[in-house]
């Protein structure tokens, strides 16, 4: 009975005091106006544009709450309130304020224009708490990134007059957050040390100053766990999975602690290896010499996706496009062993319909089309496509070359589209660096690779050098009239001092031309004339008499031409296969100089493992006078130093004992064996060591022998180790080389040192 009176009584009240709560509810029914407050950058239309009220609509506690959210949605109002009064509604705003400027401070590793770019705050924008809590959740991840998890940032609020504000991210960077250390489990057949060695992450060490890969990383981590999948899977693992990959974070932050939970299963052998076609008379056992996978061998996927590569290739060649190779992977858990399938599916003949060259703003379309070993109307060829695509890669022009095949307009077409992105081909550099041969040297550098868009190569260099000073001036053309030709010339002044070896200085000016052309896909032909004066001077007054005889200056005309064949995996640092070259020349064309020289020469790269790399060089040559003139000291060879190790600059070879200087010699041989192998260093550092003999001799000088003079052309042999580092400076090698066979007159250089920098 109680409760019922309450209950009576409470809805009484609510009866009573609803006008009082709600006037503008309960004396109106409908929006008779509405009026804002408070605008002052925000104009009272444009409020009344937000709002989802207008003049004759219900006025309802919902529509109100409704109008409510809307005006705080556009991110414009602090705080918005809104009430009804006797029909009129009344919207009073308070405006957000303007951010006038975006200031960083703290910030040392990474720049003010970094931080912008990686947030939405700027000048002249609407200032909201979440929009600068968002920001502030966006630096952190970009700390994080650079390894920065200690990194605290604190947004701060200027007020300024005219509802402005500055708004300032205060940053403690804090100190980088490396891994302290990777542990697996897990893992029973590879040890902690061998699978660290496999993953991308490393643990923090003093040798880890150059890299970052010690800090940890989110995106690293997921690609250390696929790593872990192909190196186990390369090991005949089929059934290997990281169950886990975790990170804990030190109580400073400054360290992190990595695990990996792996479950390696059993190692497979293949069993069997099959080919299955879908293609009409094709018979797959012509594509089982392709297949790299032999039955009774451990399972490797990088072999199968190597065979995929070749049969693919070959099916290519054959003008079958879009073949798709599947291998059907039959597991035998019981025996351990896989049986594997490799299923072709059946596709057309096809030929190339049109060629799309696209995202070459500067670079003209013909530049990348005369890279192209594909015209249209050819018969596709898959291994000519992908070798088009590297020669377009080749030419530097480019920081992303994409090609693709598509449908053609009919079943038996395909189209070709190139995609480029293109990238500065200009350079300008300074160097300064130091080697044993040359002393310290400065040089300066400016290229065009890709003048005016034409592939055109124009370049001035200068280096100058404790022994040594040179200008070049060259410039080439590698589509001369249209055609695979390359064309060009060159102009040179150098001057060299050769005192401690000869007892004179040398300089040279001059300039040539130069004309090179294909014989085949890696026999290249060029040649090349070349004029210039040769200065021999400052001569010290007890120089040798061969040295004295020698003085003076003369002209030299000359035509020479090379043949090299190249096939090996990179020009700049090969690991597989072999060059060959031979070079001639003959002096006599006008001038003084009336001499024939020749040189021929070998190359060979054989990769023993991984990281390990032998190498072989050999070469010969001879110069020859054919004329009234003796060959000159400036037209000898000289040997030692970089060519054979273990002798100083021009150390072996005829001599003058009375003075000690060196005279060059009319033919030498020379040859290297050299093994390559890492050091157990990170191979990102790009640090490795070699082992290395070298031989050679050099003999033979056109003039009168004394009792002074000796001319042996007996072998000369060194050996010795040596160690190398591609560093960010710029290449530096330190070689300690001893000789084992020499002559008494020859002169030792048992370190070896050289350095170079680009800055």
């Amino acid at each position: 009975m109680r409760l019922h009176r309450v209950l009576l009584l409470g809805s009484a009240l609510s009866i009573f005091l609803t006008p009082f709560l709600t006037p503008g509810i309960a004396n109106a029914a409908t929006v008779s106006g509405i009026q804002v407050l408070g605008s002052e950058r925000v104009e009272p239309t444009t409020v009344l544009t937000y709002l989802s009220l207008k003049r004759g609509d219900p006025i309802t506690q919902e529509a109100l709450d409704e109008a409510l959210k809307s005006l705080f949605a556009t991110g414009l109002f602090a705080d918005v309130q809104v009430w009804a009064t006797n029909g009129v509604v009344t919207v009073e705003i308070v405006e957000n304020p303007i951010i006038n400027e975006v200031v960083f401070e703290g910030n040392k590793e990474l720049e003010d224009d970094k931080l912008q770019g990686e947030i939405q705050a700027r000048p002249r924008q609407v200032f909201t708490r979440s929009a600068v809590q968002n920001d502030v959740a966006r630096l952190y991840d970009v700390y994080q990134q650079n390894g920065r998890f200690s990194a605290d940032i604190q947004p701060k609020i200027i007020k300024l007059d005219q509802n402005r504000v500055n708004l300032v991210f205060e940053i403690s960077e804090g100190p980088l957050t490396e891994i302290e250390s990777i542990r697996f489990v897990g893992n029973r057949r590879y040890d902690d040390d061998t699978l660290r060695s496999v993953v991308a992450s490393k643990e923090a060490h003093w040798y880890n100053i150059l890299s970052s890969n010690d800090r940890f990383d989110e995106d690293r981590l997921a690609y250390d766990q696929e790593l872990l999948r192909q190196f186990y899977l390369k090991e005949g693992y089929a059934d290997f999975r990281v169950v886990s990959a975790s990170s804990e974070l030190s109580q400073d932050k400054t360290k992190f602690f990595v695990t990996m939970q792996v479950e390696e299963g059993d190692r497979y052998r293949v069993a069997d290896v099959r080919v299955q076609s879908q293609i009409r008379n094709l018979d797959p056992n012509l594509l089982l010499s392709d297949i790299t996978i032999q039955k009774g061998d451990w399972y490797n996927a990088d072999k199968i996706k190597t065979s995929i590569d070749k049969v693919t290739k070959k099916l290519g060649d054959m003008q079958y496009a879009f073949v798709n190779v599947v291998p059907d992977v039959n597991r035998n858990r019981e025996s351990g062993t896989i049986d594997l399938l490799f299923n072709i599916n059946e596709t057309p003949r096809v030929y190339v319909e049109r060629i799309n060259i696209d995202g070459n703003v500067r670079t003209l379309d013909k530049v990348v089309r005369r890279q192209m070993e594909l015209v249209e109307g050819d018969p596709f060829n898959r291994s000519l496509l992908a070798k088009s695509e590297q020669e377009v890669k080749d030419l530097g022009y480019f920081s992303k070359v994409d090609v693709k095949t598509l449908p053609g307009s009919t079943p038996d077409k395909t189209v070709i589209d190139v995609n480029v992105e293109e990238q500065s081909t200009g350079e300008v550099s300074l160097g300064a660096g130091f080697s044993t041969a040359d002393g310290p040297l400065a040089d300066f550098h400016i290229r065009e690779k890709n003048l005016m868009g034409k592939g055109q190569d124009l370049g001035f260099s200068a280096t100058i050098a404790g022994a040594r000073t040179e200008f070049d001036i060259s410039f080439t053309e590698p589509y001369f009239l249209g055609r695979d030709l390359s064309a060009g010339f060159d102009l040179f002044h150098t001057t060299k001092d050769q005192q401690d070896q000869s007892s004179f200085d040398q300089k040279r000016t001059g300039g040539g031309v130069r004309m090179g052309y294909p014989l085949s896909e890696k026999l290249r032909q060029t040649w090349r004339y070349r004029i210039e004066t040769n200065e021999i001077d400052n001569v010290d007054s007890d120089a040798s008499r061969y040295v004295k005889d020698q003085e003076g200056s003369r002209v030299t005309s000359a035509i020479s031409q090379r043949l090299d064949y190249t096939d090996v995996d990179s020009r700049l640092y090969p690991t597989d296969g072999y060059i060959t070259w031979l070079e001639t020349e003959v002096a006599g064309l006008g001038g003084d100089a009336e001499y024939l020289l020749g040189k021929v020469g070998a190359g060979y790269y054989y990769p023993v493992a991984d990281g390990w790399v032998l190498s072989s060089i050999a070469e010969t040559g001879i110069v020859s006078s054919y004329g009234d003139t003796d060959v000159k000291i400036n037209e000898r060879f000289f040997l030692g130093g970089t060519n054979l190790r273990g002798f100083e600059k021009a150390g072996v070879g005829p001599r003058d004992l009375s003075t000690d200087d060196s005279l060059g010699g009319n033919q030498f041989y020379r040859g290297t064996v050299e093994l390559r192998f890492p050091v157990g260093l990170p191979a990102d550092m790009g640090v490795s060591g070699h082992a290395f003999s070298d031989v050679g001799s050099l003999w033979g000088i056109d003039d009168a022998a004394t009792a002074s003079l000796v001319d042996e052309s007996s072998l000369r042999m060194s050996a010795g180790l040596g160690l190398s580092w591609r560093s960010p400076m710029g290449p530096v090698r330190i070689d300690l080389a001893k000789p084992i066979l020499k002559e008494d007159f020859d002169v030792d250089q048992v370190f070896r040192f050289s350095f170079g920098t680009q800055f």
